[in-house]
């Protein structure tokens, strides 16, 4: 299964940034890539891969993977935001990487902010992919533990412990560690401080 990977972080670890490096990269050295994101990221451009630090790339927006092949001349595809896919599409995805010589990169969230593992991500483990974890520390001013974990919050300032999984944008989250999350959704609910 080395023709699949899944690049996975937190929130601000860099993942977008590493998939239009990566896919520059092998375009670069003569390996033609398409790069794919799903319809519902529309964050920050519509046809667009946008990282935090600037960078950018062209991509084709898909609502579902079901009909699309890879072009015959492409050596690698970078799917961003590959949690907001189905558990379909990573089947589909598997076929393409044991049928072809085509080398498929996955970048995504592994849980939300209720610590429930995207079903999409869920599928990348069960079918074997390739597991590489980007790591960022805490947004928890001070704090330098590894991000682990994500909290999102309402207008008020208050963490957000019910509600749609996939709630796409990232104005209102942070990327903590475990004991922050902990300390915070299971307690007051209150940023800044962390107490209970």
């Amino acid at each position: 299964m080395a023709n699949l990977h899944f690049h996975y972080g937190t929130m601000g670890c860099s993942k977008s940034a590493q998939l239009v490096i990566n896919a520059y990269n092998q375009n670069k050295n003569g390996n033609k890539t398409e790069i794919i994101k799903p319809k519902i990221d529309n964050r920050f451009s519509e046809n667009k891969v946008n990282s935090r630090i600037g960078i950018s790339a062209d991509a084709t927006v898909l609502a579902s993977l079901r009909g699309w092949s890879p072009a015959p001349d492409t050596k690698m595809v970078l799917i961003d935001e590959i949690q907001f896919f189905s558990p379909d599409d990573i089947d589909i995805l598997v076929r393409i990487a044991d049928s072809t010589p085509v080398i498929i990169m996955c970048y995504g969230l592994m849980i939300d902010s209720n610590e429930q593992i995207f079903p999409a991500s869920r599928r990348l483990i069960e079918v074997g992919a390739k597991l590489h974890r980007m790591e960022s520390t805490c947004q928890i001013p001070g704090c330098m533990h590894l991000a682990t974990h994500h909290l999102r919050y309402d207008a008020a300032g208050n963490v957000v412990r019910a509600g749609a999984q996939i709630a796409v944008g990232d104005s209102n989250y942070k990327s903590v560690c475990r004991q922050h999350f902990n300390m915070l959704y299971h307690g007051t609910g209150r940023d800044g401080k962390g107490s209970r």
